[in-house]
């Protein structure tokens, strides 16, 4: 069930985090997935000890996207797995230095494009869902980051 957020859950474990990149012209970065077939934010699982933001956030950006991300994050949603009981947060984050995105991933390219123009092409692809309320609330988030 995803959730608009303002501060880290505390009463579950958080075990994948996701991140809109923000552009400094306010575009964001999405990325394709080769085996989904559909453009999605970047990001996964958190392995064996890592910390959620400094570790894992990083180390996803840069496999799925070749990004590096700015320290200032901010958290905007939360996805609750009943499954797993644990939470997927989703960050935004500015983006610092964009290089090649590394091969052997399951992501192939990247695209960067306005809100507006992210939410249409993701509505042609899979039609309306919980990836449009994500860019819904990463761009009611960006509104207010610095």
């Amino acid at each position: 069930m995803l959730k608009k957020i303002d501060k880290l859950p505390i009463d579950k474990r958080i075990a994948g985090v996701h991140c809109v990149p923000l552009l400094e012209d306010g575009s964001i970065v999405m990325v394709w997935d080769k085996d989904e077939q559909v453009l999605t934010t970047i990001g996964g699982r958190i392995e064996g000890s890592e910390s959620i933001e400094e570790e894992a956030l990083n180390r996803e950006a840069m496999e799925e996207s070749g990004i590096i991300l700015e320290s200032n994050r901010k958290p905007f949603a939360s996805w609750y797995w009943n499954e797993t009981d644990t939470y997927t947060i989703y960050f935004l984050a500015k983006v610092d230095q964009m290089f090649e995105i590394p091969e052997g991933f399951e992501k192939t390219g990247r695209v960067t494009f306005n809100f507006e123009t992210a939410r249409q092409i993701v509505t042609k692809v899979e039609g309306q869902g919980e990836r449009i309320q994500i860019l819904n609330y990463a761009e009611e988030a960006a509104e207010t980051f610095k």
